[in-house]
């Protein structure tokens, strides 16, 4: 398996900020929303996942130097890395584990203790956070922040079948658990950006509002519910002067206006060509927001290294001038994902983009 095809580049965050401002770049920031502790091992040898959240501060250290310095390697700009929300959820793994959700009514409701989440977040995740930006080498910054917007965060408290019999049974009960928890993470949202800001170019969180053919709940309830969360965080994160990138997988063209015009929305990221190829998502909204994404994560799975090649050029001259682009999969990279698809997109992007050749 061949590894580095090119010579380490100097990072520039700024590159990946400008992408985010939908400015075009011509030395194609790479971007990825999670890489997969396998494909990472395959690559260096070294397990970074293992060590980043260790109690031993030192190997946690340790940990993030390794993971920093193979987003570097690799040719990106930034790294990403969300801390997130359901992990400090009390009573929470409804979306993320599948158990059975712990709120199912007003009562439920009234005595959750969602007071003590903003705490809970800080307390778990601070040591780690300082631990990620003490690492960060010369010219990178992060893209990330808090992780798992409020329809996550509401799922992983409910349940997606149980959120919408109360949507059907309590319509009160519906609008109020996403206030309540949009207002959990706005708290949170603000103290991260005074705290830990600086080690970030692009903030960002995952919120997968939609699935193959449509949104998971009626447009008109993400406009009435969600949006106005994502507007007040957005507009807390352009107040510190960042750009703020959706992650979103399905189809949501039915809010994708909303998006943009109300919640403000600076990029967004994820693409499958069931749903529409990356050039679309361009097409339709490159003149309003940078898109971030490319090349479907399943045709990294199954095809070639000359096919997968041979896509990304296709792609990268039908969206090449047309706003900011960031290349990555239209997903992730699970560690599903073989190895050797993974580094042909790498290779294939540093090769358009004109990276020098390592030999």
């Amino acid at each position: 398996m061949q590894i580095l095809k090119y010579q380490e580049n100097s990072p520039d965050y700024r590159s990946m900020v400008r992408a985010a401002r939908n400015e075009w770049v011509a030395h194609v920031p790479l971007y990825e929303h999670l890489i997969g502790p396998k494909v990472v091992e395959e690559i260096t040898g070294n397990r970074p996942h293992d060590l980043l959240f260790s109690k031993d501060m030192a190997e946690s250290r340790e940990g993030f130097r390794q993971y920093w310095d193979f987003w570097r390697t690799m040719g990106y700009d930034t790294a990403s890395m969300e801390f997130c929300v359901t992990g400090a959820l009390i009573g929470g793994g409804a979306l993320g584990s599948h158990q059975e959700g712990c709120i199912k009514d007003r009562a439920d409701f009234e005595r959750y203790p969602w007071d003590e989440i903003p705490v809970r977040f800080f307390e778990m995740n601070r040591p780690y956070i300082e631990n990620f930006a003490a690492t960060c080498p010369p010219g990178m910054k992060a893209v990330g922040g808090v992780g798992n917007g409020v329809f996550e965060a509401v799922q992983d408290l409910v349940g997606y079948m149980d959120l919408c019999y109360i949507k059907a049974d309590d319509e009160e009960l519906y609008a109020d658990i996403f206030r309540k928890m949009g207002e959990v993470e706005y708290q949170i949202w603000d103290r991260f950006l005074r705290e830990y800001g600086d080690t970030y170019c692009v903030m960002r969180f995952g919120d997968d509002l939609g699935f193959k053919s449509q949104t998971l709940i009626a447009p008109d309830d993400i406009r009435a519910h969600i949006i106005p969360v994502y507007k007040k965080i957005i507009s807390r994160v352009h107040e510190a002067g960042k750009p703020f990138l959706l992650h979103s997988c399905g189809c949501i063209f039915d809010v994708m206006d909303d998006l943009i015009e109300t919640a403000g929305i600076d990029a967004k990221h994820s693409n499958e060509d069931q749903i529409a190829h990356f050039s679309v998502w361009v097409e339709k909204y490159g003149d309003r927001i940078g898109n971030f994404g490319g090349i479907d994560t399943d045709v990294l799975c199954r095809y070639s290294p000359d096919y997968i090649r041979d896509y990304i050029f296709d792609c990268l001259e039908k969206v090449k001038g047309h706003g900011g682009i960031a290349f990555s999969s239209g997903n992730s990279i699970p560690d599903y994902v073989p190895t050797e698809g993974y580094l042909a997109m790498v290779n294939a992007v540093r090769e358009w983009r004109g990276d020098r050749a390592a030999f």
